[in-house]
């Protein structure tokens, strides 16, 4: 178990969407081993629930809860799940997306409301509800998982990138919203090698065009939610903390 005075979560509820696998999962498993319990959303019930079993063999209490987060009904659903299992929850990671490739004429409306659904739609309601709880409470931290591809123009996904910048406005506005006793801050994540590196020539699993000259790996993306989420981080809200390996 790790106890850095700085990073230790001790008696503290995660909740990550998108918690089963790539960059959720790690940020799950940096947490519970910090002392958090924790609460492993996803859309499959048995993925969520071989991390939350990981999670418990650490002594951890963790909850796996099958939901899609682009449904505000769904949303709700998980709210409620875990209020009533552990009473508040102290961070909110906002992981969960989809950026499938499409040349925009070709981009249907049902595609594009998925897009926009699952990155933007649902972080709000699950950001908006529990940042409310956590204002009424004692307080909270909120982490939106963003993208490079907000910040630069990027072919071929123009609505992921469209609702990863909402999802960057959105982190400012709501630290002002819930503030002083919630705090909400952006990671701006570059090319990782999660599960979509999958479909990705194998040049690109090796050489990308940033300044470290390669894609991250997943467990990269774990100190940067540990600094935003830990209570030492108490003057930092409204940043946009980029792990892109130095994208240019």
């Amino acid at each position: 178990m790790v106890r850095d005075p700085l990073f230790d979560f001790t008696g503290k509820v995660v909740l990550v969407t998108g918690g089963s696998r790539g960059l959720g999962y790690q940020m799950i498993k940096a947490f519970a081993e910090r002392g958090a319990d924790v609460i492993i959303a996803s859309r499959k019930l048995d993925n969520c629930e071989k991390v939350a079993m990981e999670c418990r063999a650490l002594g951890r209490r963790a909850l796996a809860l099958a939901a899609h987060v682009g449904r505000w009904a769904e949303c709700d659903a998980l709210i409620e799940a875990a209020y009533a299992e552990f009473g508040r929850v102290d961070v909110l990671v906002n992981n969960a997306g989809m950026s499938p490739p499409c040349p925009s004429h070709e981009m249907t409306e049902s595609l594009f409301d998925s897009v926009l659904n699952l990155n933007f739609k649902g972080p709000f309601r699950l950001a908006s509800q529990i940042g409310h709880r956590m204002a009424q409470g004692e307080g909270g931290c909120i982490i939106n998982i963003s993208s490079t591809g907000a910040l630069m123009a990027l072919p071929g996904v123009v609505p992921y990138g469209a609702a990863k910048a909402a999802l960057n406005a959105m982190t400012v506005s709501l630290s002002r919203e819930y503030a002083p006793k919630v705090r909400v801050n952006t990671i701006s994540a570059g090319p990782f090698l999660t599960d979509i590196a999958e479909a990705w020539d194998p040049e690109k699993r090796e050489s990308q065009p940033v300044a470290l000259g390669r894609p991250g790996n997943p467990e990269e993306i774990v100190t940067a939610a540990l600094m935003l989420a830990s209570p030492a981080s108490s003057y930092t809200t409204a940043a946009l903390v980029r792990v892109d390996g130095g994208q240019l």
